[in-house]
């Protein structure tokens, strides 16, 4: 069997997903000065930031750091659980082609293609796993910067400068995490490849679609709205 052999379909499938993904990619992190989600949240973790400065007793913004970790720990474990899944599935090909072969509307794959499906859900859940891991090492640089912090008694301009520091990491933070559960969303389209490649392709779009409309147009968007700082000014 070679990639000759293939439907064009099943050829141009993944294409579109890489296309997708990567042209979402590049417009939603792209700074063009519209309010999202991201840029919204940063305003929030400055004010964030500069509210610890005034606590003599940081234990709180420790304890939201730490909670923060436990999710993004969560979704690195499941991500080595579902890599561990799908390598299984690679040495029980015949198993499950016959348990897809029951579905409805089930277009049948030859061995190579199905290897290259699995292949590319394997790698989309590696990028995911590196996304996760690499986040939660920000979020330890993070901690590492509010430890840093002087008393409230003594804060001066070098504090206030690492307060700054510490939400521009918590934004990269949350940008990486946001990275890690985008592969997930494209990694859910990709099972329908499974099925028919035009369903994958629609349901890309489709993710597309999901993704911007929460990044940009939510209803928690607006709910959100623009914090300010106690002296009324807009934190950039």
């Amino acid at each position: 069997m070679s990639l000759t052999t293939i439907a064009t379909i099943d050829l141009v499938a993944p294409l579109w997903l890489v296309a997708c993904w990567v042209g979402y990619t590049l417009v939603a992190d792209r700074p063009s000065g519209r309010p999202s989600l991201m840029t919204r949240m940063h305003q929030w973790r400055v004010v964030w930031m500069r509210s610890m400065l005034a606590r003599d007793n940081r234990m709180v913004d420790v304890q939201i750091i730490g909670n923060l970790m436990r999710s993004v720990s969560f979704f690195a474990s499941t991500s080595m659980f579902v890599i561990a899944g799908l390598v299984a599935i690679l040495g029980a090909r015949s198993e499950a082609m016959a348990v897809l072969g029951e579905l409805p509307f089930a277009v049948d794959s030859p061995p190579l293609l199905w290897d290259m499906k699995v292949l590319l859900l394997i790698v989309v859940f590696v990028y995911a796993f590196f996304k996760f891991t690499w986040a939660y090492r920000h979020y330890n640089y993070c901690l590492i910067l509010l430890g840093s912090v002087g008393p409230v008694t003594a804060i001066d301009a070098r504090d206030e400068e690492t307060a700054e520091r510490a939400a521009r990491i918590a934004t990269s933070t949350a940008r990486h995490f946001n990275h890690g559960i985008r592969a997930y969303y494209f990694g859910l389209a990709t099972l329908s490849w499974f099925v028919h490649p035009w369903l994958f392709i629609l349901l890309t779009a489709w993710v597309v679609l999901v993704l911007w409309r929460r990044e940009f147009r939510s209803r928690l968007l607006r709910t959100l709205g623009e914090p300010r700082v106690p002296d009324g000014r807009t934190p950039s």
